[in-house]
């Protein structure tokens, strides 16, 4: 695998503090979480550290996933992104403003799809999209509900209620009334995690061409590695908690492009799945027990995985020229 340096982070203050304004903004620093800590009191008067002193810049119209065991902190993170947690140290820059509280500029998509049941489908949408543009016309509220509704694949279900739809349909309802609002940002807590395989698989797809041709700047967590690959541009691993840390930002070498069908023939695929799944079953307890000589929580390292052997043979497999050979 290669390390390369994170191209563009400047150089920080050694402890950050939390302070409202606006900020100059660059794509590269689109999001920046900057010496961000959380911890909570716990018994005998002694307090509980989640995670303290976290840096990660996300980029502009770029779809971040972070993966980790559970208790390092990766709901937090997504809790003080969203405005509903602040942290107790360090601040979060969103679009060039520091976050103090919910926003319709991020929108947030949780585990479970918490719809108004006496609301439609069409209901549901539209009370998200008066939310964002209070002063619109009725016809314009229902305007955007149904082209949200319609870019999750749900026309025709718009006066259907909750408890008349599957769990799959509920799912995209909520993913509809996230869009609606035209975020800069959405915010996803793993939101296919409660669904079949084939209904995850199938909302994977509509996320990602969603996310792709929209350009959405996108912070999802997960457990799922596989998940992770095929939708994020670069996977951020989390060690164990308490304590936790970054441990690296890995780039997704698999091109923008991706098939479902094909994607495990992809170069580099192999090299990736086999560094998270090291990752999750080794390293993120190891390295939370002790962090490599030279490691600096300001700058994590990037890490881009080589092709493995199997990416080798997979190339080789389909390659008309080695097939004639």
């Amino acid at each position: 695998m290669s390390i390369l340096p994170f191209a563009g982070r400047a150089s920080a203050p050694q402890t950050a503090t939390r302070t409202a304004g606006t900020r100059a903004m660059s794509d590269d620093k689109y999001i920046s979480i900057e010496g961000i800590a959380r911890r909570y009191p716990a018994p005998g008067g002694k307090t509980s550290t989640v995670f303290e002193d976290m840096w990660l810049p996300m980029r502009r119209g770029e779809f971040v996933c972070m993966i980790g065991h559970s208790g390092c902190g990766k709901t937090t993170v997504l809790n003080i992104l969203a405005g509903l947690e602040a942290p107790t140290e360090g601040v979060v820059i969103a679009a060039g403003e520091a976050i103090e509280g919910t926003s319709l500029d991020r929108a947030v998509i949780f585990q479970g799809h918490a719809l108004l049941p006496w609301r439609t489908v069409l209901g549901n949408v539209a009370y998200a999209v008066s939310s964002r543009w209070r002063k619109a016309s009725k016809a314009e509220v229902e305007d955007r509900a149904r082209k949200a509704i319609r870019t999750v694949g749900l026309s025709g279900s718009e006066h259907k209620r909750p408890s008349e739809l599957s769990g799959g349909m509920k799912q995209r309802v909520g993913i509809a009334r996230a869009l609606s609002i035209e975020p800069k940002i959405l915010l996803m807590d793993e939101p296919f995690s409660a669904l079949d395989a084939l209904t995850r698989g199938t909302l994977q797809d509509e996320v990602r061409r969603i996310c792709v041709e929209t350009g959405q700047t996108v912070f999802m967590i997960t457990h799922d590695v596989d998940e992770a690959i095929y939708l994020a541009d670069r996977i951020v691993l989390m060690t164990n908690g308490p304590m936790a840390k970054v441990a690296e930002i890995v780039e997704n070498p698999l091109p923008k492009d991706r098939d479902r069908t094909q994607l495990h023939h992809a170069p580099g695929y192999y090299a990736l799945r086999n560094h998270l799944i090291d990752f999750l079953v080794t390293r993120s307890k190891t390295l939370r027990d002790a962090m490599p000589v030279g490691y600096d929580q300001r700058n994590p390292p990037v890490v881009r995985p080589t092709l493995s052997e199997a990416d080798a043979a997979a190339i080789a497999s389909t390659d008309p020229v080695g097939k004639r050979a």
